[in-house]
């Protein structure tokens, strides 16, 4: 069965804070960001020890992602 999954579209602007409020509301499998046109741009799986060290480059990485987006989906899977 497959994981329950959420999608939101937002700006290049608003992606890295929109990504830092899903990981801190917890319980997220893996986030994966998509460009306009539905491609793949960066995939984060995420297990329950992900935290500070871990955390920080892949904020970094989805920080210079949105720097070259203007509007992208983020798809989350969360854990049931």
């Amino acid at each position: 069965m497959a994981e329950p999954q959420e999608e939101f579209k937002v700006t290049g602007k608003q992606l890295k804070d929109k990504v830092e409020q899903i990981i801190k509301e917890g319980n997220v499998r893996k986030i994966t960001i998509k460009d306009k046109d539905g491609n793949v741009i960066l995939a984060l799986p995420l297990t329950l020890g992900v935290i500070g060290a871990v955390l920080a480059p892949m904020l970094a990485a989805v920080g210079a992602v949105a720097a070259l987006l203007t509007e992208c989906t983020i798809s989350v899977e969360r854990k049931k």
